[in-house]
């Protein structure tokens, strides 16, 4: 037996000689692969920019308070059902407004004030995961009010609004722009 160990060993040695060997020619052919490892570098950089552009433009997100955020979103679902006349009121700065924003918009009758109604929780709950404290006016369907606390968004047919008008009546408000997707 003790011949067959010694035998097994040298045979170890020489295997190990032969890695050591491929490592040692693998270590001269490295300086040829260089180059091309340099290209695949500046493609990996360009392919950076990309997410630097994304992150910038995800900043501008962020700076975005969390009540101007619920705003749009509100808003945005709105404008999915074709609501009319979206306004984003600012109610900030206004002395005794129950809300931070006011989101208004018109429909022409009261299906639609529903569709927008429904329209508008479920953008905001798959966008921001909120779902409204209240919501009142699904009985006669005229004006619909979904509560958030901070935000608060109107739905009115075109007659209830003209009768109420509301942004007339919290003129001092600052109205955020909002276009739409």
């Amino acid at each position: 037996m003790a011949k067959s160990t010694t035998e097994k060993t040298p045979v170890k040695k020489s295997a190990a000689k032969k890695a050591a060997a491929k490592k040692t020619s693998a270590k001269k052919a490295a300086p040829k692969k260089s180059a091309p490892k340099k290209v695949a570098a500046k493609k990996v950089a360009n392919t950076d920019e990309k997410p630097l552009k994304a992150k910038k433009a995800a900043s501008k997100v962020e700076k975005l308070d969390e009540g101007t955020l619920l705003a749009l979103t509100v808003a945005q679902g709105m404008y999915e059902k074709k609501a009319e006349d979206i306004r984003i009121l600012d109610m900030r700065k206004v002395p005794g407004a129950s809300a931070d924003f006011f989101v208004i918009s018109s429909a022409s009758n009261d299906k639609q004030v529903e569709a927008i109604s429904r329209s508008l929780e479920e953008e905001v709950k798959k966008h921001l995961g909120q779902t409204p404290w209240h919501r009142e006016g699904y009985e006669n369907l005229e004006w619909v009010l979904t509560d958030y606390i901070d935000v608060v968004a109107h739905v009115f047919q075109k007659e209830q609004r003209d009768f109420y008008d509301i942004e007339g009546l919290w003129g001092d408000a600052i109205e955020v722009p909002f276009k739409g997707k």
